[in-house]
């Protein structure tokens, strides 16, 4: 099954928690399969989130290898874990530096897979990689799927988004979508 028509089956399952996102499955599925062929062939998830999005960065990180899952533990990894100086980060130069030490730990890629605002300065390091995936708020840009700050069901619209995210991830994994 490819995975529009999946996505579409996913999200009218999922009762009222997605019925928004069904208009939207066009944007949301040819983005993450590109992006998720980048996991499937080895590439790490660098995550980022702007600051107040850092307790959807600890949700997702302890969710998506939760324990009893049936499938491997995949590599999705926070990058202030990885650089505990990010927020010092303030050039170009200092992005490229990052850039270069993550491909010297990471010699086969990795992505950038950014959550958060446009106008943080933490997005400007995931902007700077084409590879890079991102859930943006109040811009939309290339390699990301845009949702508004100041909607007021953001951080519910954020969790169900991990939800579909995740399934998606099994069915990949599983073969019951083809990319």
């Amino acid at each position: 099954m490819d995975l529009i028509k999946w996505s579409l089956d996913a999200i009218r399952s999922s009762s009222k928690e997605l019925s928004w996102m069904e208009e939207r499955r066009l944007e949301w599925a040819p983005l993450l399969a590109s992006r998720l062929r980048y996991l499937i062939d080895g590439a790490p998830f660098i995550i980022i989130c702007d600051e107040d999005r850092e307790w959807f960065e600890s949700y997702f990180l302890r969710s998506i290898n939760r324990k009893g899952s049936h499938r491997p533990i995949l590599p999705f990894i926070s990058l202030k874990s990885l650089y505990p100086r990010l927020n010092d980060i303030n050039s170009k130069e200092e992005i490229s530096l990052l850039d270069d030490m993550l491909s010297i730990s990471f010699p086969n890629g990795f992505v950038y897979f950014y959550i958060g605002k446009s106008s943080s300065k933490l997005c400007a390091i995931a902007k700077n990689r084409t590879s890079s995936y991102m859930w943006l708020f109040d811009e939309q840009a290339e390699n990301s799927f845009y949702l508004s700050s100041t909607d007021e069901n953001l951080d519910f619209k954020l969790l169900s988004m991990f939800r579909l995210f995740d399934r998606t991830i099994d069915a990949v994994l599983f073969g019951r979508v083809e990319l």
